[in-house]
């Protein structure tokens, strides 16, 4: 059936939601631009948007409202795909995933919720596969650089000894950026649901909560600092890993386990050099200052400059059983929760529209779109991929 739009931005009001669509607008542009419209429940302030952002003036405008699922219905009816950025996803997001997997529409989010992304696979994996819907969470920072990081890492062991490393620490070195209030309201969700329903603890916890049926063997926790010689450096907890892993390991899943049903997989910080500390230790004060406040202002996040300023840089060592050992390595060159998590939504859904075809069903980034996805990372948004 062909669609009004290849791709609608819902939420394009809100602080990460006009940051993709400023993206779509100035990057691609003529013969190369994608048809597309904005979304949400104020006609007044998408047509602020599309002003602020040099958009066209002419860039059709969707209303919609996540309270009115008919409104939800009739956008995912004119789109290939849906990009949204309507969260914390737990409270906002159960009606459009509903109206996607209905009408076979491609969706694609920035979610970091995981008991709330089993629930959404548990009530609609099997009707999306049944209409073609391809649903694809966690799009941004969470969890694409260590979902392809850990990806590629695999392609480079099966070329170097025929199989894949059993093993995969991955070591984010390097980070600058800042945090929207969007991300400090997801959290403040999740721990009030957890506080309601004590059984989500466990989910949360559990690093294949998002692999139904299947149980790897026992993983590290990442909650317990450790030095690590090979890096020279104290590791520590990594906020995001509980949601990186449990993608990373329901990719190995949905792609018939190429790492291994015995693949064991983790996620810490390296502690940054002494002269680092201070901006360190100001950014960790400030998300405990979100988390305990509720956050920004709506709509708040990083400066342009703090995102242009912004980076990331993740190193992934591979072991496999015999001593075989294998790295991969991925930077980003902008902030990673808004500078790049942007563009990597937004190519995300153009990836959908113009490179992969793949049958419905609730997915991960590595999983449906995995190579295709890494080019366009690399030619149009600022990452990088190596191996040795």
């Amino acid at each position: 059936m062909k669609r009004d739009f290849d791709i609608i931005v819902y939420g394009a009001t809100g602080y990460t939601g006009r940051l993709i669509a400023e993206y779509l607008a100035t990057s691609y542009r003529g013969d190369d631009a994608p048809s597309w419209a904005l979304a949400g429940r104020s006609t007044e302030k998408l047509q602020k948007v599309r002003a602020d952002i040099g958009a066209p003036g002419d860039l059709p405008l969707v209303k919609a409202d996540a309270a009115e699922p008919a409104s939800l219905r009739s956008m995912c009816d004119r789109a290939t795909v849906i990009i949204t950025t309507v969260g914390p996803y737990q409270l906002h997001g159960p009606g459009l995933v509903a109206a996607c997997a209905a009408t076979g529409t491609g969706y694609v989010d920035l979610c970091g919720e995981p008991a709330w992304m089993r629930r959404m696979i548990d009530a609609h994996h099997e009707e999306a596969k049944r209409t073609g819907a391809r649903i694809v969470f966690s799009c941004g920072f969470d969890s694409i650089p260590f979902d392809l990081g850990v990806l590629t890492l695999q392609e480079k062991a099966r070329e170097k000894f025929g199989r894949p490393a059993r093993r995969v620490r991955a070591r984010l070195r390097k980070v600058r950026g800042g945090m929207s209030s969007g991300t400090a309201a997801s959290a403040q969700a999740t721990m009030a649901a957890a506080a309601r329903d004590p059984a989500l603890i466990r989910l949360l916890t559990d690093p294949f909560a998002l692999t139904p049926g299947f149980v790897g063997p026992s993983q590290p926790s990442g909650l317990i600092p450790e030095y690590d010689p090979s890096l020279n450096t104290l590791l520590v907890p990594f906020p995001m890993a509980p949601i990186n892993t449990k993608n990373v390991h329901r990719t190995n899943f949905l792609l018939g386990h190429p790492y291994g049903t015995d693949f064991v997989y983790d996620e810490m910080m390296a502690t940054p050099k002494i002269g680092e500390m201070a901006r360190v230790t100001e950014t960790f004060a400030t998300m405990v200052s979100l988390l305990g406040t509720g956050g920004l202002k709506p709509g708040g996040g990083p400066t342009r400059e703090e995102r242009e300023k912004g980076y990331y840089d993740i190193l992934f060592l591979g072991e496999l059983p015999d001593g075989g050992r294998v790295e991969a390595h991925v930077t980003g060159n902008r902030d990673p929760g808004y500078g790049s998590t942007s563009k990597m939504i937004a190519e995300s859904a153009l990836c959908l529209v113009r490179d992969v075809q793949g049958e419905g069903g609730i997915w991960t980034p590595g999983a449906l779109m995995g190579p295709a996805l890494r080019k366009r990372l690399t030619e149009r948004a600022g990452l990088t991929f190596s191996t040795r």
